[in-house]
């Protein structure tokens, strides 16, 4: 019932958004109703999870667990997270990544944001539920290249797995092909992106929006007539287009075998888009800018485009970064971590009870303060407290260490039991050095 009231509601706005485009109207735009589109941008508020598959904290725990397992991988080394990374929106930022034949996939990593109210999955649709979805990629040979029943055999010969599974599934105490997809999904619908700016407008805050964000979205729903596809608070109908991207990529027309549907995808939601650059099923559109160039400009005219599509948008300068503008109000200011998935803290050289003699900022890719003074036996915290990856790199007396990946919201703390001077660096962003003189501990 819900699906159906959700298509239904889909199949009305668009019919108005396009009566709008090809009526006498067009030409006299109405003035924006904020509170129509207050109510058409609600955010729902509950998460909806299938009859067969309901949410527990231990199916939940289990999935993300299993999301990034590289056991369910062929060669040990992939597991879903190596291309869904948290910090990208559960994607990878490149525009494909490369396969086990050392070759670019098809198509881009989507993110897996709000998934939970999806209706078919993949880029074409091809899977019914998030549980068919899961299973595709471990036995696909570019991309995991496992096989799901030795997965599963060496996750059952792990003496803790089958108590997990057990305790996720009691009914069914087993490590078993259904369980293993119920629990990635069951995960992957807690992965819901949070409020922004935007949603405080919806709420009500006039205050939440810069001028020209509002703009940009009265342009959004009027005159570029984005919304009669990107439909709700999640901006996508669900459905599948042909938007004019060039290319040979049938998408959505040899799932179904009709030809009209060729080069058709899924509308993608425009949430927290903003860490998931490129865009696009192939992503080949670099940034925002490109996106709102193509719609007005770049469209390729063939027998399949979608009729959702604008016939003509004549949009200014202005008018385009406007809708940029409003765009990134639909991303966080930070990359958002699911709490399923906590922040790191990665530990050298400092004992359990060492005292922290300050704590570092990586804010806007700087070491802050960029030098510090501290005492032998004392640790030095760093904290990413910024919205891309980092790493740290020490190199001083008798001490050389270098940090795995460091995602926003890691910490790395590090231990000085020596006095002498130390240099700190980022490795994924050289210019970025910190200072650290230790001088010799006080006597007790």
């Amino acid at each position: 019932m819900v699906r159906e009231g959700f298509a239904r509601a889909g199949r009305l706005l668009a019919g108005l958004v396009l009566a709008s485009l090809v009526s006498g109207a067009a030409d006299r735009p109405a003035p924006f109703d904020a509170a129509h589109w207050r109510a058409i941008f609600a955010r729902p508020d509950h998460t909806p999870t299938p009859p067969d598959n309901p949410a527990t904290p231990e199916k939940i725990a289990l999935g993300a667990k299993l999301f990034d397992d590289t056991r369910l991988s062929g060669d040990g080394m992939t597991a879903c997270s190596t291309c869904h990374q948290a910090d990208l929106s559960f994607s990878d930022g490149i525009d494909r990544h490369v396969g086990h034949d050392g070759q670019a996939l098809d198509r881009r990593t989507p993110p897996l944001w709000n998934l939970a109210w999806g209706l078919s999955f993949f880029w074409d649709g091809r899977a019914p539920s998030l549980e068919a979805q899961a299973m595709a990629p471990i036995e696909n040979e570019r991309e995991m290249a496992g096989n799901l029943r030795t997965a599963l055999q060496v996750l059952a010969s792990d003496p803790q797995m089958p108590k997990e599974f057990s305790a996720a599934f009691p009914e069914d105490p087993a490590v078993t092909q259904d369980n293993l997809a119920k629990a990635l999904a069951a995960f992957q619908r807690t992965l819901v992106s949070p409020e922004t700016r935007f949603d405080r407008w919806v709420k009500g805050d006039d205050n939440a929006l810069e001028p020209d964000e509002l703009a940009g979205f009265s342009l959004f729903v009027g005159k570029a007539g984005c919304v009669a596809c990107h439909q709700g608070w999640r901006f996508t109908d669900e459905a599948l287009h042909d938007i004019g991207l060039p290319g040979t990529d049938k998408g959505r027309g040899p799932v179904l075998g009709v030809p009209a549907a060729d080069h058709a995808f899924k509308t993608p939601s425009l949430r927290e888009r903003v860490w998931s650059a490129p865009y696009m099923h192939d992503g080949s559109l670099t940034t925002f800018e490109d996106v709102v160039d193509h719609y007005a400009d770049r469209i390729v005219k063939r027998p399949t485009l979608s009729a959702d599509l604008p016939k003509q948008i004549e949009l200014s300068a202005t008018e385009r970064a406007q809708l940029v503008a409003f765009l990134n109000t639909l991303s966080g200011d930070d990359p958002p971590r699911p709490a399923r998935l906590p922040a790191k803290a990665m530990t050298w050289g400092a004992s359990v009870d060492a005292v922290v003699a300050s704590t570092i900022s990586q804010k806007d890719r700087r070491f802050s303060p960029g030098a510090i003074l501290m005492k032998a036996g004392e640790a030095l915290r760093i904290l990413n407290d910024d919205t891309r990856v980092h790493n740290v790199r020490v190199d001083g007396p008798a001490k050389s260490f270098i940090s795995d990946a460091q995602n926003p919201g890691d910490t790395v703390n590090i231990g000085f039991d020596q006095p002498g001077q130390y240099d700190v660096i980022c490795g994924i962003h050289p210019d970025m050095r910190l200072s650290v003189t230790v001088s010799t501990a006080r006597a007790r």
